[in-house]
């Protein structure tokens, strides 16, 4: 999944997107902060928390972000919903499967959008259609490719009425997949699987930008955003299954600064600090874990740095392994981190890991001196030229940054030069490839690992970010996607992520894990294996 703006993406997100392993459940319910529980309140049900930052969109189809993701799942419904680990029906009320498992149907629910419009199976037709329509430049596309003849409609290969998506009538919708797909049901409870309202979409191409004109069909709506200040979720009256929902509203506010977050959770200002929607301060984590008042929870996410590989001196495979092998990760989980990460030496996480053993040692100076050279000796150079580290705003990504520039000048006597970029910003401007080595956060967006692997499938790819592409990377990948046998398949994945990990565009750092404290008072918010927040059944007591 999604970009982890901490673990992220982030990751991650992280807002944790995390992913792999999409079981977890309820892993907030029981987290102790070692706060003394108030009295029941009569009062409206209000739980405060820190967006950390401003998301850059609560537009389902164009979200890849683990803090749009959060407000995006609070704000919308899909077909399926996470539930303890498992896709159940949500705006599906019924869902048929063919025997061939090419085709689905689902039955759509009676329900309204927060307009009061009610949701049809069009909805849902034009929202897949939409984050597939190039013109959308959904970077989230591709994770529609598994619908018949998405792939083709997205890169201008076949018509929009080709897509397998079909409203046969209001409340049923039928799609058609390129191949037997064991996850379908998990995708359709990812945000890119949303609907979204026709109507309000063509009536506005800025509808999700503001409170005013954002229309949902989820437990919440957005009752306020003043942008990178604040926003306020409501509960929706006109939500499907408001009966389930206690809470009466949520408080985002938007701080950047972990010691502050951290200071306005211990005067009472929010609810909960750290992940998946923010971080604790690495200085403050070993006292928060000796207190007994941090919950730490293993996610499925890698930390990573991604190399742009068309920029010099990193179009060299030699000179980004010898920058991937120099890194000392346990040196960094130790000395920074301290929230019982893994270092990662591969990218799939530990929980989907399809490789046994890993590609490379951990802190192997001697081997990155000598690729070094080599590399430098293929691109006929006798110096390096300037390096610069791009991440986004967090005190962690700081820390970890400035631990692996120490690392490269002692092992290379090089100055890489450090570049921090407000959130939204630092997005676009990878997108652009305006980078050398950029920070980067993979929560999975559903439990396979085919969803950390196809991210680097296109050159192009919505999400590959790298430039990279290799041939037989792309055919290995897709003969998995036509495997039926499970260990052959796994056999694929493998010897993709042995490709990955040889032409080495991204340099694997630790796999994460998500530590947060909370007040007693708050129960029921989700936060599964994959790292994703829903607060559909929170409350504050």
């Amino acid at each position: 999944m999604k970009k982890n703006i901490f673990v992220a993406m982030s990751s991650i997100l992280v807002l944790g997107a995390a992913l792999a392993g999409c079981g977890g459940g309820n892993a907030g319910d029981n987290a102790n902060s070692g706060q003394t529980a108030p009295a029941e309140s009569t009062g409206p049900k209000v739980l405060k928390m820190n967006l950390h930052s401003e998301p850059p969109t609560a537009d389902p189809g164009l979200a890849e972000d683990t803090t749009s993701g959060a407000v995006v799942r609070a704000t919308f419904d899909g077909l399926t919903r996470n539930v303890d680990g498992k896709s159940k029906e949500s705006m599906a009320e019924k869902i048929e499967v063919s025997q061939d498992l090419m085709t689905y149907t689902f039955k759509l629910r009676d329900a309204k959008w927060s307009n009061g419009d009610p949701v049809t199976a069009k909805d849902f037709e034009f929202a897949w259609k939409r984050a597939l329509d190039p013109k959308t430049a959904s970077n989230y596309a591709y994770q529609l490719y598994y619908i018949k003849n998405g792939e083709k409609f997205n890169k201008g290969q076949a018509k929009m009425e080709d897509v397998g998506v079909k409203a046969l009538d209001d409340k049923t919708l039928e799609v058609k997949l390129e191949a037997p797909t064991p996850f379908f049901l998990e995708l359709t409870s990812f945000y890119t699987y949303y609907p979204v309202n026709q109507k309000v979409v063509e009536a506005n191409p800025k509808w999700a930008a503001e409170a005013a004109t954002h229309v949902g069909n989820g437990p919440f709506k957005i009752e306020t955003w003043e942008h990178k200040n604040k926003m306020v979720l409501v509960k929706s009256d006109t939500y499907w299954d408001k009966d389930a929902v206690k809470l009466d509203k949520i408080d985002f506010s938007m701080v950047e600064d972990e010691n502050t977050e951290l200071s306005m959770f211990e005067n009472g200002e929010i609810d909960w600090a750290g992940h998946p929607l923010s971080a604790l301060p690495t200085d403050a984590i070993p006292a928060l874990k000796d207190s007994g008042k941090m919950v730490t929870q293993p996610i499925a996410g890698t930390y990573f740095y991604r190399f742009n590989t068309e920029q010099a001196p990193f179009n060299n495979a030699k000179i980004r392994k010898a920058f991937t092998y120099a890194i000392n990760r346990q040196a960094i989980i130790d000395n920074v981190l301290q929230a019982g990460q893994t270092p990662a030496m591969g990218y799939i996480p530990q929980s989907m890991s399809v490789n046994a053993d890993p590609f490379f040692k951990d802190n192997d100076v001697e081997t990155a001196k000598k690729l070094l050279e080599e590399g430098m000796k293929e691109e006929g150079i006798t110096k390096l030229p300037p390096v610069t580290l791009s991440y986004n705003t967090s005190e962690g990504h700081k820390k970890v940054a400035e631990a692996i520039q120490d690392q490269w000048k002692k092992a290379f006597n090089i100055d890489v030069k450090l570049e921090n970029k407000e959130w939204k910003v630092y997005l676009d401007d990878v997108h652009q490839g305006k980078y050398q080595i950029a920070r980067a956060g993979w929560l999975g967006d559903f439990n396979d690992p085919i969803n950390f692997l196809e991210m680097f499938k296109d050159k192009d790819g919505g999400n590959n970010d790298t430039r990279w592409e290799n041939p037989k990377y792309k055919e290995l990948l897709n003969k998995s996607a036509l495997e039926v046998d499970p260990e052959k398949r796994k056999q694929l994945l493998a010897q993709a992520e042995a490709i990955l990990m040889e032409d080495m565009p991204i340099a694997p750092i630790y796999y994460y894990t998500d530590s947060w404290v909370k007040a007693d008072k708050v129960k029921g918010v989700s936060v599964d294996g994959l790292g994703h927040v829903d607060f559909k059944w929170a409350t504050v007591e």
